[in-house]
């Protein structure tokens, strides 16, 4: 059964847009942190570190994917909240209460509500797009078909 889970999730990868992969990682990341919160409450330093270590790796690589010659402020301020991430996980791995860990959960429950926002204004908007190509492509073809007529 594991092995079908994989390559279900492995497909699901394969084919997602960036913008869904986006949103997986989040997800992942939140997963991760909730998992580390539950650690600590019980008690199992190991597990936590396992767990921090993750939610680690994708705000890593969240800062590292940014392009900063793109939404230059925007970028720059991401990667602000990226790095106090990191430096509360740092600060999680050394504690033995969970303050840091719902910090870095809270924002990037925040951040994925707001991703996941703009990914849904992004469909909206190209959907919008293709139908008024749709509409002039068609308005276009019922000319041709009138002046060849």
């Amino acid at each position: 059964m594991n092995n079908y889970m994989n390559q279900y999730q492995q497909n699901q990868i394969l084919t997602a847009s960036k913008e869904q992969i986006l949103l997986m990682l989040y997800d992942g990341a939140i997963r991760f942190c909730r998992e580390a919160i539950k650690a600590v409450e019980d008690e199992n330093n190991v597990h936590k570190l396992e767990r921090i270590s993750k939610v680690f790796a994708i705000v890593t690589e969240f800062s590292n994917s940014l392009d900063h010659n793109i939404g230059q402020e925007i970028a720059a301020d991401l990667d602000g909240l990226y790095q106090f991430m990191l430096r509360e996980l740092h600060k999680a791995r050394k504690d033995n209460g969970v303050d840091h860990l719902k910090v870095v959960e809270h924002i990037l429950l925040d951040l994925r509500e707001a991703w996941g926002e703009a990914v849904q204004i992004n469909r909206r908007e190209q959907a919008a797009m293709a139908a008024k190509q749709g509409n002039e492509l068609e308005k276009a073809h019922k000319h041709f078909s009138l002046a060849a007529g």
